[in-house]
């Protein structure tokens, strides 16, 4: 298999190249050449399997003559085997034809673990393979941090430094970062908000003479290895409700886009996929995109579910590039435009086609509360805030008639409630216990870095602490 830009002038790399460059050298994201695709004989065929057999089969198709389906099921084996539920990402009925995927059973209890404990192996393997060291930058809203620091923590290959705005995550998601002590392992607070700090890694994978000193790489969901794991959970999810003979919509808390991608390319993998539900908090650039056809950069506004609480998705240019027909050449230009006005529009053309698989809908916190407490009420299911946004999203889906009351639609459940204690006691009156893993996680002692939110701060702050410097 071999991977491409989608700025058109970077490719073709294989897979472990492309896992390790992380962000293409044009500025682009990775994307496979095709999306090969399984037959319903042979999706029922795996119907039956573990989910690590799983993912081994699906993932394989996307590491064709480097990593074989036994070794990624192996891995993967790995991977989910301190996981506390044992079959990995449990469905869970909630009410009507709603089901929520619990996918906060790893060990920081957040969606980000099913990539991030793969990953860390698939780095180990690769780095080994061709005998070097690299430095992990990423940005986070919340999750994505704790999840690398502790799947990527102490390894002796690699340094990772993660760069979280400062007071913008939730007490628990900060303590998770910071509370990791190993060697190599940085929690970096920004002063600034998540888009910051995601353009902050952008613009030093882009100073190529500093990303070739250190061997950049990168683990936040631009990495195309990322979205591979996520994959997985889709197709399980799928399965068990009847596919392919029956088909599924999943509703997804969608902040910067790379979840709910990983659910269109398991569509394009030939996954029966009704119709994939975006679900914004009030930070909504998103559904004013596919509700108008126009990206509008706004300013961040702090919500309940800080993990969303984004304005440039930095997924997004991957479902651009293919609704641009894989114009690598029209979606630079997009994106150029976009980074100098804060704006762009698409053709008619390629809105008819974003829309044929995708809807969206927001929420604001008054609204994520009231789902939280109507959720407990109704169904005895305590959700996080983001959870609620996704199953809001799914509730109105079905009521104004987007998806078929006969058609399952799958919410995310994309972390533990305990990660966002604060708000689900405001919306509950009851504060949910962090799971026994986690217990004294708040007295914990911190650690962590601090820099000002620019590139030259954080490019200082590598040089200064990588173990190679």
């Amino acid at each position: 298999m071999k991977y491409y830009s989608t700025r058109g002038n970077d490719g073709p790399l294989g897979y472990e190249e492309a896992l390790l460059s992380g962000l293409a050298r044009d500025g682009g994201l990775y994307l496979p050449e095709s999306y090969p695709a399984f037959s319903d004989d042979e999706m029922r065929a795996m119907a039956d399997l573990p989910y690590a057999a799983l993912a081994g089969r699906i993932m394989s198709r996307f590491t064709d003559g480097e990593l074989d389906e036994a070794e990624l099921a192996a891995m993967a084996g790995d991977a989910y085997a301190g996981f506390t539920d044992l079959d990995v990402a449990p469905l869970h009925h909630l009410n009507g034809n709603i089901h929520v995927m619990e996918l906060f059973h790893g060990p920081t209890i957040a969606f980000k673990d099913y990539a991030m404990q793969f990953l860390s192996s698939a780095f180990d393997r690769a780095l080994k393979g061709a005998g070097r060291q690299a430095v992990i930058l990423g940005a986070t809203s919340g999750d994505t941090g704790s999840a690398a620091l502790e799947a990527f923590r102490g390894r002796d290959a690699v340094d990772i430094f993660i760069l979280f705005p400062d007071g913008r995550v939730s007490p628990v998601q900060q303590r998770q970062m910071t509370s990791i002590d190993a060697d190599g392992a940085h929690a970096v607070a920004v002063s600034g908000d998540f888009d910051d700090c995601q353009a902050i890694v952008k613009q030093l994978f882009n100073d190529h003479g500093f990303r070739d000193r250190v061997n950049l790489s990168a683990v936040n969901s631009i990495n195309w290895a990322r979205l591979m794991p996520q994959i997985v959970y889709y197709f399980s999810a799928a399965l068990a409700l009847g596919a392919p003979g029956r088909k599924v919509a999943f509703s997804v808390p969608t902040g910067n886009f790379g979840n709910v991608f990983a659910g269109y390319v398991a569509m394009r993998m030939g996954l029966p996929v009704e119709r994939l539900i975006v679900a914004s908090n009030s930070n909504d650039i998103l559904t004013r995109f596919f509700e108008q056809g126009a990206m509008q950069r706004d300013v961040v506004t702090p919500s309940l579910s800080p993990s969303m609480d984004i304005q440039v998705s930095s997924n997004f240019e991957r479902l651009l590039f293919e609704l641009m027909d894989r114009d690598g050449v029209a979606v630079a230009g997009i994106m150029d435009r976009f980074a100098e006005t804060g704006r762009f529009e698409l053709p008619d053309s390629a809105m008819t086609a974003a829309h044929r698989h995708f809807s969206a809908y927001r929420l604001d916190d008054a609204g994520t509360l009231a789902e939280i407490a109507a959720s407990m009420e109704i169904d005895g299911m305590c959700l996080d805030p983001h959870s609620a946004v996704g199953v809001s999203a799914a509730r109105r889906a079905i009521a104004d008639g987007t998806v078929a009351a006969d058609i399952p639609i799958v919410a995310l459940a994309c972390a533990h409630p305990a990660k966002f204690g604060a708000a689900v006691s405001k919306a509950t009156g009851t504060t949910p216990a962090l799971p026994p893993h986690l217990a004294d996680l708040m007295q914990r002692p911190e650690k962590m870095a601090k820099a000002d939110a620019s590139a030259a701060a954080v490019r200082d702050l590598v040089l200064e602490q990588w173990r190679r410097g």
